[in-house]
């Protein structure tokens, strides 16, 4: 059985890497793509660490807002329907909050340092 290192570790590592060792040297497009390449290997891990929790409390407030079961994809194009035809809207208890949510997990992987989102974080722990 291995334990450690595991991918988010190894991901860590690389950029780390990119960032400390091979950017100083690089000029030109080379460090401005491995500054990308390390920004890609940042959201990786994020997702691999973030994403699981994540999806399964919005596929456990999409049953619970639908009253449905299915996949976290099924019952996402369904809210977009209801949404689409009017049967759910903003007045809908729960709906919000689910939205809010949904969009400060996503932010937490993709952008974590957005100022918004740093703010919102903020506020909410006020």
């Amino acid at each position: 059985m291995r334990d450690t290192p595991n991918a988010a570790d190894l991901l860590r590592s690389v950029t780390a890497f990119l960032r400390h060792a091979a950017i100083p040297k690089l000029s030109g497009r080379e460090a401005f793509d491995a500054r990308v390449a390390a920004n890609v290997l940042d959201i990786v891990e994020r997702e691999l660490r973030l994403a699981p929790d994540a999806n399964a409390a919005e596929h456990e407030r999409l049953r619970a807002l639908l009253g449905a079961d299915g996949t976290l994809e099924a019952l996402n194009r369904q809210l977009c329907e209801a949404i689409a035809a009017g049967i759910v809207d903003l007045e809908t208890p729960g709906l919000a909050a689910h939205l809010w949510t949904v969009t400060l997990n996503k932010l937490a992987i993709d952008q974590p340092a957005y100022s918004s989102y740093r703010a919102a974080l903020q506020t909410m722990e006020q």
